[in-house]
C-alpha cells in the first residue's frame, strides 16, 4: 500500500467512506479501521446498492481482495 494511501485512508477514520465491491455491491459505512491488505472495518454499515431499498448491516469487515473502490470524505 502506498504512503498515499494509508494516508487519505488515516484521515478517514471514523468518516463515512463509500465503498464498492466485486459484483457492483455499494455500501457506505464509518471506517473504523484497514490494514495493509484492504481489509476494512466498517461500523453503521449500509448496503445502498438499491437506492430505493437500502439495508443496514451495522458493524462489518470486508476482505480486502473484495474491494474495487474506496471513496473518502469531501475535504
Amino acid at each position: 500500500m502506498s504512503e498515499m494511501t494509508t494516508k487519505i485512508l488515516e484521515e478517514s477514520l471514523g468518516k463515512i467512506v463509500l465503498v464498492r465491491l466485486r459484483g457492483g455491491r455499494k455500501l457506505r459505512g464509518k471506517l473504523k479501521g484497514f490494514d495493509q491488505h484492504f481489509n476494512l472495518l466498517l461500523e453503521e454499515t449500509e448496503d445502498i446498492t438499491n437506492a430505493e431499498k437500502t439495508r443496514k448491516l451495522g458493524t462489518i469487515i470486508l476482505r480486502g481482495d473484495k474491494v474495487t473502490i474506496i471513496s473518502p470524505p469531501p475535504r
